[in-house]
């Protein structure tokens, strides 16, 4: 985790992740064992403290913004997207990998916290 979180922050100007739950999550039977493994809040711990070293950005997204459920081409929200749905199409035709929606549009509200100073939350409906 030094070496990876060392190599990110040394790549990067700014590095965006969401904020997510992990004590929570790790609740989950069959996901603990290997969200403990890969050390999720330790490396997030590393990212931060190394980003103060050398003069980089981590921005934390909510972990209630609707990444996933939102198209990175249009910006519509689609209402439910169970998590066996990994792939799923867009009215505006756009195909989308669950996983890398969700990164697009992580990065997409991380960068817009950078420009604005603003926090990320979901849109009101």
């Amino acid at each position: 985790l030094h070496k990876l979180s060392t190599r990110i922050i040394r790549e990067n100007q700014t590095v965006v992740i969401e904020d997510l739950a992990v004590q929570n999550i790790v609740r989950n039977h069959s996901l603990a064992r290997a969200i403990s493994d890969a050390g999720w809040r330790d490396l997030r711990t590393m990212l931060e403290y190394k980003a103060g070293w050398y003069g980089r950005d981590v921005v934390a997204v909510d972990r209630w913004y609707p990444s996933s459920k939102t198209c990175s081409s249009c910006g519509a929200l689609v209402e439910k997207l169970p998590l066996n749905i990994r792939e799923w199409a867009c009215a505006c035709g756009a195909v989308h990998d669950r996983d890398v929606n969700a990164t697009r549009n992580v990065l997409a509200a991380g960068l817009a916290v950078i420009a604005c100073g603003d926090g990320v939350r979901p849109p009101r409906s």
